[in-house]
C-alpha cells in the first residue's frame, strides 16, 4: 500500500487502533500477572514498530505531494487564459506576466535536472543569474552570490554529492523568487495567504492547538461550532496520536450526496455546508449507523436520498437506506401510500431530532430562503414594470448594470 492523502493515512490508524484494541482484549482475556504483563509490552513494541512504519510513509508522501504542489503552482501561473463560448469553443490568452511565468518555470524545471551535464548546468546557472539581476533585492543578491559560488566550485571539480546541499538551496530560493508576487505578478492570483493586509486580519484566528493565528481556510468547523478551536493540523495530530478515527467513509458519502444534489439543479444549498463530522453524527446518533427500511448495517453500502423529493435534502428531510432501497425509494411518488404509518411517524421523529441538533443550519435555510424569495420579487416586480411602461408606448427605464448583473448571478 502507498498512502498518499490524509484520508490513506486515518485509514492505516484506523486499522492499527482496531488491531491493537483485538490484541488488548484477547491477552486480558487469556492472560493474567507477569505473562499479562510481558504480552503488553510486546503489543507496546509491535504498536511503536508499526508507527514508525506510517511515519515514514508520511514523511515519503509528504515529500511527494510537496513536489506536486509546486508543480501544480508553477503550471498554473504558465497557463494562457482561457474562456468557454456557449458554443464550446475555447479561447485562450497569453499575457506577458504569463509569458514571464512561463520562462521562469523552464528555468526552475532546469535546476531541478539531476542527470544533466556540467555545461547544461552551466547554461541553467547563466539564464538564473541573468533573470535575477533585473531586480536588486537582497533575496536576488543572495541568488548570485550562491551560483557564484557553485560555478567556482564545478571549476575545481568539486563532486556532484558535495554540491547537493547549495543546489538545492539555490532552487529554493528562486521558488521563493516565483512566488513571489513583486518579481512574479503572475504568481499573485495563486497564492493561498492574501496579500492586502486587511483581508489577513479579517479572516485570521488563533488556534488553541499550535499557538498561531492562520486564516480561516486552515480550521474545520462543524455547523455547530461556536468557538474556531484548533486548526486542520493539530486535529489530525490529535487523531493520528489519540483516537484513531477514521472520516474516509464519510467524506466520500459525503461528496455522493453533493453530487446528486448538485443533479437536482433547484439551488439545494444546505448539503455543501456540512462537514464529515456533522454527517457521522447524523448517521450513527440519528440514524443509528443502519437503514430505516432493512436495519442492514454495512456502512458502504448505505446512502442517504431526500425523504420528500420536492424539498431541499436537508438533515429533517432525508432517510439512510441501502442504494437498492435508495433507487426504489426514487420512484415514490406519495409517501403515505408506499410506507406504513409507524414507519413514517418513525422517520419523523428522526427528522425532529435532527432538526434540534442543527438548528443553526436550519437558520441559515430561512435566511437563504428569504433572501431568495426577496431577490424573486424584486425581479417580478421590474419585469412588471418594464411591461407596463412598454404597454403605454414609453421608453423602459431599466435598472442600473451592477444590480442586473447581481440579479442574474442570483438568479443563476
Amino acid at each position: 500500500m502507498q498512502p498518499r492523502t490524509k484520508e490513506d493515512f486515518d485509514m492505516l490508524y484506523h486499522a492499527m487502533e482496531k488491531w491493537r484494541l483485538e490484541r488488548k482484549e484477547e491477552i486480558d482475556n487469556t492472560k493474567i500477572g507477569a505473562s499479562r504483563k510481558a504480552a503488553l509490552c510486546g503489543l507496546l513494541e509491535k504498536e511503536t514498530q508499526l508507527i514508525s512504519m506510517i511515519g515514514r510513509k508520511q514523511t515519503t508522501a509528504n515529500e511527494e505531494n510537496k513536489l506536486a504542489a509546486v508543480s501544480n503552482f508553477l503550471d498554473k501561473t504558465a497557463a494562457p487564459r482561457r474562456w468557454t463560448a456557449f458554443d464550446g469553443s475555447v479561447t485562450q490568452m497569453d499575457t506577458p506576466d504569463r509569458q514571464h511565468a512561463r520562462h521562469l518555470k523552464e528555468v526552475y524545471q532546469q535546476l531541478q535536472e539531476r542527470h544533466g551535464t556540467q555545461y547544461q548546468r552551466m547554461e541553467a546557472l547563466l539564464s538564473l543569474k541573468l533573470i535575477v539581476k533585473e531586480h536588486s533585492h537582497k533575496l536576488t543578491k543572495e541568488i548570485v552570490q550562491l551560483i557564484d559560488r557553485e560555478a567556482e566550485l564545478m571549476e575545481r571539480g568539486t563532486s556532484e554529492v558535495s554540491l547537493e546541499g547549495l543546489r538545492k538551496r539555490i532552487s529554493t530560493l528562486f521558488l521563493h523568487y516565483i512566488e513571489t508576487p513583486l518579481f512574479n505578478p503572475e504568481a499573485r492570483r495563486h497564492l493561498a495567504v492574501p496579500q492586502d493586509p486587511a483581508q489577513v486580519r479579517q479572516n485570521t484566528h488563533y488556534c488553541r492547538g499550535c499557538c498561531r493565528y492562520l486564516l480561516s481556510t486552515e480550521f474545520e468547523l462543524s455547523i455547530n461550532s461556536r468557538v474556531v478551536g484548533r486548526c486542520r493540523k493539530c486535529n489530525k495530530v490529535d487523531n493520528f496520536a489519540r483516537s484513531r478515527e477514521d472520516f474516509s467513509f464519510y467524506h466520500a458519502m459525503l461528496k455522493l450526496i453533493c453530487v446528486k444534489e448538485s443533479e437536482y439543479k433547484d439551488n439545494s444549498r444546505l448539503v455543501f455546508a456540512l462537514q464529515e463530522r456533522d454527517l457521522r453524527y447524523l448517521v450513527d446518533t440519528i440514524w443509528g449507523g443502519r437503514s430505516a427500511l432493512s436495519l442492514h448495517d454495512d456502512l458502504y453500502e448505505l446512502s442517504f436520498v431526500r425523504w420528500d423529493r420536492g424539498q431541499h435534502w436537508s438533515p429533517w428531510n432525508c432517510v439512510l437506506v441501502t442504494k437498492e432501497e435508495a433507487a426504489v425509494h426514487a420512484t415514490v411518488d406519495k409517501l403515505e401510500d408506499a410506507y406504513s404509518h409507524p414507519f413514517i411517524s418513525a422517520v419523523r421523529q428522526r427528522h425532529v431530532l435532527a432538526y434540534n441538533e442543527f438548528q443553526q443550519l436550519a437558520k441559515l435555510s430561512s435566511q437563504w430562503k428569504s433572501s431568495s424569495s426577496t431577490t424573486v420579487t424584486s425581479t417580478t416586480s421590474s419585469k412588471s414594470a418594464l411591461s407596463a411602461q412598454s404597454s403605454r408606448g414609453q421608453t423602459p427605464t431599466l435598472p442600473p448594470i451592477s444590480k442586473t448583473r447581481q440579479l442574474q448571478t442570483t438568479l443563476s
